[in-house]
């Protein structure tokens, strides 16, 4: 368990570099110690990125040991397991998937069939961008390496997750935004009617969240995994469909890098170049609300806007096109009473003034290193240098005054859930590094 930290800044990157060298298991990084001990897809990806200022061949290694579950289709799933465990070690395991019976999953390894915001090209840049002048050659060799991956990752998700054709991507299921139980996701998952059944009658007590809304989560796998994890039957029949802001921020932040790995490798970047450019209208046309003037999640099965403002409202800064006009409200939105002025340590996870609040409920209020690392990236993009030092200087706060936890109240910084995160320790790393080297950042 951590402890409080001192000011000093070496000090808080030793903490840090500590917890993920004990989170390492020689071919990735558990999120925590105990609760969660599989491999995660944006867990890795938080961590390939604090990595690559502490130990860039793990970081190489966590992200080769994540691709090695995607799925010949393209998919990267969000879950990968270690087969090692007892069977009954985590729920939902191998048994909820059954990917081994899917023809395109991996042979021999056992995974989820979802996926999770992408982040990958991303994280991969910014692995290439903090390598010095001696890891240059070898950094443009593991470019080359994961850049087919990468290109299928964005491919499947441009022909199978496009359900609209809008360029925006949807997700299936709320364990696909890693916001797994935002309020966002209330009305969408109100309207199923579950059956007389339950589909989680053996999960563990820890589970986060329980009782019927886990029920409801279960169900929609089952109901996947019956259909054959069909594309057709996710566009056309399944009936939980939402297009991300958050999700779709990633996407474009990734299809960007991929396009820039792209031009380092003499490859052609127009394809990468031209679908951002088809992201980036897409998310300010279908997901910009004018009356509320910020940005909300679409439901397609009802093809209305989500009524919960989240933090994923801000996720569009990682847009660098984003219209200024846009970008001032965003700011104005953070700074306001129902986000970071009226929370201590900020950025809370819904709006505080929401009725769906909940300053200690699982995505529902407490704040998140890692989406405060997104906003933090968002704004630096956009020159707002003020709001990025807001987010660097309370971000460190957390972790100083309650350690590498999983997640924070956003009101008093005490710490919650998981002890010794590895993206929280990740993520400080990467931050203090780009502080060290404004040239990664």
């Amino acid at each position: 368990m951590t402890t409080r930290l001192t000011g000093d800044e070496t000090a808080l990157w030793d903490a840090a570099a500590r917890v993920l060298d004990a989170n390492w298991t020689g071919t990735g990084t558990v999120p925590s110690p105990g609760l969660y001990p599989h491999q995660w897809s944006w867990d890795s990806t938080f961590v390939a990125m604090g990595l690559a200022r502490h130990r860039r061949d793990r970081a190489e290694r966590e992200l080769m040991s994540l691709f090695r579950g995607q799925w010949r289709d393209g998919l990267l799933p969000h879950m990968v397991f270690n087969t090692r465990l007892p069977r009954h070690a985590y729920f939902p395991g191998p048994e909820l998937w059954c990917s081994a019976e899917q023809p395109a999953a991996p042979r021999k390894v056992h995974t989820s069939a979802l996926t999770q915001p992408p982040l990958q090209a991303m994280a991969v840049l910014r692995l290439h961008e903090c390598a010095t002048p001696a890891e240059a050659e070898r950094s443009r060799a593991f470019l080359a390496r994961v850049y087919p991956r990468l290109v299928a990752q964005h491919d499947y998700l441009a022909r199978c997750r496009d359900v609209d054709s809008s360029g925006l991507i949807a997700i299936c299921h709320p364990w696909e935004s890693g916001q797994d139980n935002s309020p966002a996701w209330d009305r969408p998952l109100g309207a199923l009617q579950l059956p007389p059944a339950l589909y989680a009658p053996h999960r563990n007590t820890y589970s986060i969240p329980t009782g019927e809304d886990y029920e409801r989560y279960v169900w929609l796998v089952t109901l996947l995994r019956e259909a054959g994890y069909r594309h057709d039957y996710i566009r056309e029949a399944h009936p939980f469909i939402v297009e991300d802001p958050l999700v779709n921020a990633t996407y474009l932040a990734s299809t960007h890098a991929l396009a820039e790995i792209a031009v380092i490798l003499g490859r052609d970047p127009v394809q990468h170049r031209e679908r951002a450019e088809r992201v980036h209208r897409a998310i300010t046309d279908r997901l910009w609300d004018c009356e509320s003037a910020c940005f909300r999640a679409r439901d397609l099965r009802d093809d209305r806007l989500l009524p919960v403002v989240t933090v994923a409202a801000f996720a569009p800064l990682l847009d660098p096109e984003l219209p200024a006009s846009i970008v001032r409200n965003l700011v104005d939105l953070l700074l306001s009473a129902r986000f970071a002025g009226a929370a201590g340590y900020p950025v809370p996870t819904c709006d505080i003034q929401a009725p769906a609040f909940d300053r200690g409920g699982y995505w529902r209020g407490p704040t998140w290193i890692n989406t405060n690392w997104l906003l933090w990236y968002g704004a630096l993009a956009h020159g707002h240098t003020v709001i990025a030092d807001l987010l660097y200087g309370s971000t460190l706060r957390l972790v100083r005054q309650s350690g590498f936890r999983e997640y924070f109240d956003p009101f008093d910084g005490t710490g919650r859930g998981s002890h010794d995160y590895s993206w929280s320790a990740a993520l400080v790393l990467d931050l203090l590094g780009a502080r060290r080297a404004p040239r990664a950042a």
